[in-house]
Order: C-alpha cells, then structure tokens, then sequence
C-alpha cells in the first residue's frame, strides 16, 4: 500500500492541475445529483417488528375506527382572552381546508365538541332527574284516571266490560235503527254518546298501560343502565377537554387516513404549511412536533466558529496562511462530496435529517486531520532538504499510509453499525463511512497536488531561506530523549488518569436513553411553542396520548355488555398512578375488543411514561382488577419511541462486542503486541464512559443548560451511545496510531521498552494534539444549534476526543505501558508468525528509498 501510494502521490504532483480539476468537476457533479435526484428528508424514526407497529396493524384491521394516526395543532389568542365568535368561524373554515387534504380523515372542532359535552351533560342531568322523578308522576297518573273512573262509577279492572258493553249497545242501535224500530235522528243521537263514552274509556285504557309499561320498565332498570353508561361516559371524558379553562388555548386533533409514521413528508409539510399560513386574526396557529418538521441547519453560525478555531490550531501549528487552508480547502470540497452525494439518494430511500449532518461533522473533521497528517510529514521533510517532489510522494507513502489504514478503521466501524439491524442506524454509519472514504481519498491525490502547486510556499519565509542556506531550521532537533518516565510519574498519571475519566462517568450509571420530544427543541419553534401550551393548559400528558388496545377473554352477548366491560376496563385503567384521563374509542363488531386514548400523567419522555408503556408490554395494568383478565397492548407515537429505544438499547452489546473484537485485532496486527490493545481499548472504554457521563449532566440533568441551550433536560437521544462508540472508536484509533506505532518503532530499533514509550509519544504527540484540538472544534461547532439531537451528538463526540486524545493516548496509555516495562511489548512466537506484516507508517518503503 505504501509503494501505490508514493506512485499516486508523484502522479499527483505532476498532473496537479488536473487532479484537482477532477475533483471540482466531483462536486460539480455531486450537487446537480442532488439538485436533481434529492428527496424530501424526515425526521421520523421507523422500524418493521415493532409491537407498536402490530398493534397499529390490528387497530387498521380490526378497529378502523382507531387505526388511522393523529396530530395536533395549538391554537392561541395574541391577547390571553377567550376565542371570539368571528375567531371560531375562522377556525372552522381553516378545519374545511384541511379536511381537504387527501391523507386528512376528520378534524375535530374544539369549539364544537366542547358546546357538544356541555349539552350532552345537560341533557343527561335532565334525564336523570326525570329517572328519579317518574315514580312519583307515574303514581299521580294512576291516581288521576282512577279519580276520572270513580266518577264515572267504575274501577280500571270494570274498563274492558264497560267497552264490551258500548260495543254491544253500538250494534244494538244499529240493528233497530235498520230495522225502522228506531227512528234515524234518535238513532245518530244515541249513536254519538256511545262514541263520545267509547272515546273517554279508551283514552282512560291507553293511559292505563302507558303506566303500566312505565312501571315495567322502571322496574327493568333498562333506562338506568343505558342513563349510567352515558353518565360513565361523560365521567370519563369530562377531563379531555380541547379547550383551556380560560378559553383562551384550544387544540385542533388531526386524524389521518393511515397511522402517522405512514403519512408522507410532502402530506405533513403541506398540512404544516396550511396551519401556519392560515392567518386567523388575532390567534397563532402552532403545529405540534408530530406534524411539524423543522430541517436543521447543515451549516450556521456555530459551525463556522468551529471551522476558524481549527484554522487558528492550523495557522498555529503550520504557520502559514496556505498552510492552515490546504486542510480546510480538502475538508470543505470532501464533505460536499460526500454529503451532497448522499442527499442525492434522500429521493430513493428514507433519510433522517441528521444523517446529511453526521457526515458533514465527520467529513469536516477527518477531512481536516487526514491532510494536516501529510502536510506536516511534507513540511519536516522539506526542511530537511528534500526535493519538493520527492518529499510530496514520500509524504503520501507514509503519512499517507497511516491515514489510509486509520480511515479504514473508521470506516469499519462505522459500516458495522449495519450489523446492528436497524436501517436507520445503518443508513448514517453508511454515510458517515462514504464522507469519511471521500476524506481518505482526498487526503491521498487532492493533498499532494495542492502541495505541489503552492511548492515551497508551505514552510515560511523564514524557513525557506534557512533551507536554502542549508541552515539551521527553525524548528531545532528534537532533544534526544534518553531517560523513561519514571515509575513514580507513571503512577501519578495513571491514577490521575482513571480517577477524572471514573468521576465523569458517574452520571454514566443514570442513563436514561429515548427520543427528544418537542419541549426540548428551540424556544422559538412552533413545534416547542405547542408543546409548552398544551402542557400549561391541559397538563403533560397531553403531548404523549397512547392508544390502547384491550382483547376480551371472550366475545359478549350485546353492545349493552359490552359497553359495559369497555367502560369498567376504563374506569380501572384511570385508578392507574400514572394514567391521567382513559376515553374509550369504540368496540369491535363481535365485541371482543375495545380501543381507547390513554393520557398519561407526565409527558412523552418522562420515565413514568416509560414505565406505563413497559407495563403495557411486560406486565398488566389491570393487576387485582375485576377485569384483570384482559389483554391489554399500546400503540401511538409514543410507545413507538420507546419501542425504538429499546431496540436500539439491545443492540448496542452486539455492536460493542463486535467493536471492541475488531479493536484488538487490528491493534494486534499493527503493534505486534496483547497488552497494549487491552490497555488502549479499555482505555476507549473510559474515555467513551466518560463522554456519555457529560452528556448525561449537561442534557438529562441540565447542568450548564443555558451556556448549552438546553431547552428542556430530557433523556438521551436513543442512538447516540451507539453512534459515539462507531464514531469514537475509529478516531481512538488514530490517535493511538499515531503515538503507540512510533513506541513500536522505537522499541524495534532496540530502545529499551520503557524508554522506547517516552521516545515514541515525543514523537507523535504534537501531531495528535492538533488533531484532537482540530476535530473537537469542529464537532463542538455542532453543540449549539437548536437541534437537540445534534447538539448531544456534537458535545458527545468533542468531550470524547478530547478525552481519548489527552487523558487516554497521551497519558494514561504511555503511563500503563511505562508500568508494564517488558510486558507490553510481548507476543506469542507463534502468533508472530501467522500475524500479517503491516507496515502502517510505510518505514519499509522509507528505508527502500534511502537505501
């Protein structure tokens, strides 16, 4: 590798113009890719064999009532008082429009539906008081028609012969009439009090078994059960109000044909921009997070400090102008590269928002770091005397096969995140992996071309004319290190070392991984904005409802038993401590099951609600409950979460196992050496501890929260533990790359073991310091922006490198080894043997050249 790197860097050199022509006519080509091919991102998390996904499956199948997803919108008046009636009109044509988008079901009018409780607990509490009220007007009826028949000399068990009587005497009179007995006046006449009595007695019947089915049904006790299912009802849903007390908040819920995470990002974008755009006079419009999808800025503000402290580390350590923007130039044409390659296939498969974002931290970073490795090992070399293009193959023979070997690292890592089964994790490790192979190539043809274009402008004035002189250069030999650290030293740093990463580890032991909801996100987002009204109006659980799904132990016999067993399931589930409101949502068709909106009483990423959702899944609500026998599941965006978290949560041993095992190999191979791999991947270990330690203070605790921008404390995005240890994993390796391999080297030329540790960390500590220094401002660039995902991943992955970089490479690893003396040099002979030779600093290909 070495010897195809030093041919590619004098090809390099030579054809430097249109090396570098090549590599513009790359970006060019990346952006109108993307311009032409890029898709919508997303900021939503999916994954198949989720319980919540079968539950929202069965809901759509079985309930299609309950299957379709929903969102909100906040609405509030500009002056605190309650919505006018020209306000609701508004409201009301704003829900017309909505209802128009294809993937909008129905939108509930809280206006309406709260006129639609209060009449409906009017009419009930009228009904109640007739219920309780008919015995008495039931006994004054009976008494009224007895006192009418009493007057007429008869009793109600007389009626049904006294109407014989009336019938007979009716034909009686016809008959005679017919015959000419009577005559035709006398007998109209006669005829018409018969109708007349006929009339009053039959009337009097009528009422008669009017009371009587009254009473009877009185005493079936029907009309009770079906007034106290709507009073449950009413009991139960009093609570889930839409609008604030004050009148002044009120919530549009937005149902959707399909479950939420099925609905397009284009659908949501456009109902987010009909809500925003609506114009109400007087009232803000606040979509909720689950509608609303904010992009995070690629690059801003913060980002750019980040970019110029690296240049200052640069300028500092290479002193000059062109020096310092060789690296940054690389970087910045490699991550368009890669990033905007990327974003070229949003269009072909879902991408989350931050997967553009990590390969631009990553591709800055390593971009930056991977040149400034062959700058400087051209730069000493120039002032050395070499020839310009020689130093430049050179340079990329052998700085450029350390960079080579700690991108694959890197790579590697990052590419095993697939292994872990979650498309999503996956796709960003792959995209890291491609920014991050972009930065090797880059660093390997794009460096050495560049470098042969500014010549011997990349030493200083000063520099160049004491190397034409043949001088001394400015930079003086290093002093021959002829002593080790001493034991006492190895000592104190080791202990100092494992003492600072053990206590910023501690809050490591309070880790609590989910998904960022909208209280964590910018003040001045719609999204946080939402998420604070409906806090403060209807509590916090109202931005974290679930859907509960509850199967029958057996199919009922009516929609009346049903009910029945809906409501006592309900009204068991409200007893729960961390259950606020329950309201049923409809039955099945053969009544053997039920669906209901489950309001918790903390909000979406409270561990309350974490441990609701877990006993949903693991263990049963209705415990001791007269209905404990139901089976009982969730589903919702929340639950989906949580699901997430804990899937990714299982998988994170896998991937540390796979890690770690690769770790040691490579580290094996490389250094020829067992205890230097364990000492450096537990110091990886420590050092990775410790990063999540201060992510767990500043973004679970809230320590620092204003100097952070930490909005809310929450807990830790899901992935990101996952994510540090692909991340981190690779740049620990090149750091311990780039000291452990001169210790190596040293020890080979046969310096003593302890001495060859010192003589090899004076080596390729400067190197490292400025690396670390480089990447840590750039991934501290990403710590303040309003993105609380990005900013835990940006404060993540800069503690990590700072501490790999100066606690573990730089201190406790050289302390260690100086402690194990011979030890750590040790390796089986026939592990030796069998162990391919690999030259990572290409000195085979140096000795070849000078020999």
């Amino acid at each position: 590798m070495a010897t195809l790197l030093h041919r590619l860097g004098l090809l390099a050199a030579r054809r430097a113009k249109t090396v570098i022509a090549a590599w513009f006519a790359a970006l060019l080509a990346a952006a109108m890719a993307f311009i032409g091919f890029g898709g919508q991102l997303t900021d939503q998390i999916t994954m198949p064999d989720l319980e919540t996904t079968e539950v929202a499956d069965r809901l759509a199948d079985e309930l299609p009532d309950a299957g379709g997803g929903s969102g909100t919108a906040v609405l509030r008046t500009h002056d605190g008082g309650p919505f006018t009636d020209e306000q609701q009109e508004q409201v009301a044509a704003l829900i017309a429009d909505l209802e128009g988008h294809d993937v909008v079901e129905e939108v509930t009018d809280p206006f309406e539906a709260q006129e639609e409780m209060a009449s409906g607990q009017e009419e009930l509490a009228d009904a109640r008081e007739e219920l309780e009220s008919a015995p008495a007007e039931i006994e004054e009826g009976r008494e009224e028609l007895e006192a009418g028949l009493a007057e007429a000399g008869m009793t109600p068990e007389e009626l049904p012969g006294a109407l014989e009587e009336l019938e007979q005497s009716r034909a009686e009179i016809e008959a005679a009439a017919e015959a000419g007995a009577m005559p035709e006046a006398q007998a109209e006449a006669a005829l018409a009090e018969i109708e007349a009595a006929e009339g009053q007695l039959t009337e009097a019947q009528e009422g008669l078994a009017e009371l009587e089915a009254a009473e009877e049904e009185l005493a079936s006790g029907d009309g009770e059960a079906e007034l106290e299912r709507a009073e449950r009802m009413i009991a139960l849903t009093e609570d889930a109000s839409m609008v604030s007390e004050d009148g002044d908040v009120a919530v549009l819920m937005i149902g959707f044909e399909v479950p939420l995470e099925q609905v397009g990002m284009e659908d949501l974008e456009a109902v987010a921009d009909e809500l925003t755009e609506a114009g109400i006079d007087g009232v803000d419009v606040l979509p909720s997070g689950d509608i609303a999808f904010e992009m995070p800025h690629l690059f801003s503000v913060a980002e750019a400090i980040g970019l110029m402290i690296a240049a200052i580390v640069l300028l500092v350590m290479l002193g000059t102008f062109i020096g310092a923007g060789l690296p940054l130039l690389n970087a910045l044409v490699g991550v368009g590269i890669g990033v905007a390659t990327a974003m070229a296939f949003s269009g072909l498969v879902d991408m989350m928002a931050m997967t553009p974002i990590l390969g631009l931290m990553l591709g800055l970073a390593v971009g930056i770091d991977y040149a400034l490795f062959i700058i400087s090992r051209h730069r000493r070399q120039l002032k050395d005397g070499m020839d310009l293009r020689e130093s430049i193959a050179l340079a990329n023979g052998t700085a450029g096969n350390a960079v080579v070997f700690a991108g694959a690292t890197v790579i590697i890592a990052l590419l095993a995140l697939n292994v872990t089964g979650i498309q999503m994790l996956g796709l960003m490790g792959t995209v890291g992996a491609f920014c991050v192979l972009i930065a090797v190539l880059m660093a390997t043809s794009m460096t050495p071309a560049l470098l042969k274009l500014v010549g011997r402008r990349i030493l200083s004035k000063k520099e160049r004319r004491r190397v034409e002189a043949a001088a001394e250069a400015e930079e003086r030999p290093e002093e021959k290190i002829s002593a080790p650290m001493s034991t006492a030293k190895a000592l104190g740093l080791a202990a100092a070392s494992v003492a600072g990463l053990a206590l910023l580890a501690i809050p490591t032991f309070d880790l609590r991984l989910g998904l960022p909801d909208a209280g964590s996100e910018a003040e001045d987002s719609s999204s946080h904005q939402a998420y604070v009204e409906t806090e403060e109006a209807f509590g916090q659980g109202m931005n974290g409802p679930l859907v509960a799904l509850a199967d029958f132990p057996e199919a009922l016999d009516s929609e009346a038993e049903a009910t029945d067993y809906q409501l006592e399931i309900a009204e068991e589930l409200a007893e729960h401590e961390h259950i606020d409101v329950v309201v049923p949502i409809t039955l099945s068709e053969d009544y053997t099951m039920a669906a209901y909106q489950v309001v918790p009483v903390e909000g979406p990423s409270a561990e309350s609600t974490e441990d609701l959702v877990h006993e949903f899944r693991d263990g049963n609500p209705l415990a001791g409950a007269s209905v404990e026998d139901v089976e009982l599941s969730a589903a919702g965006m929340t639950a989906a979460n949580i699901d997430i978290s804990g899937v990714i949560a299982d998988a994170l041993p896998l991937y540390l196992l796979l890690v770690v095992g690769l770790s040691l190999v490579l580290m094996i191979m490389v250094f020829r050496s067992i205890l230097l791999p364990v000492i450096a991947t537990v110091g990886f270990a420590g050092s990775l501890a410790g990063a999540i330690g201060v992510v767990v203070a500043v973004f679970q605790w809230g320590w620092g929260a204003d100097l952070f921008g930490v909005t809310r404390p929450g807990p830790v995005m899901t992935f990101l533990p996952i994510l540090m240890v692909g991340i981190l994993f690779g740049l620990a390796m090149d750091y311990q790359l780039f000291t452990a391999s001169g210790m190596r080297e040293a020890y080979a030329h046969g310096a003593r073991p302890r001495l060859a540790v010192r003589q090899g960390l004076h080596a390729g500590r400067a190197v490292v310091t400025a690396a670390a220094l480089i990447m840590a401002s750039v991934f501290a660039g990403f710590i303040f922006t309003p993105d609380p995902m990005v900013a835990s991943i940006g404060l993540g992955l800069a503690v990590g490198v700072l501490l790999d970089a100066f606690v573990v490479r730089l201190l406790l690893v050289p302390a260690v080894l100086t402690l194990c003396g011979p030890a750590a040099w040790w390796l089986p002979k026939w592990l030796d043997r069998i162990l391919p030779d690999v030259d990572v600093e290409g000195a085979g290909l140096e000795r070849q050249l000078t020999s």
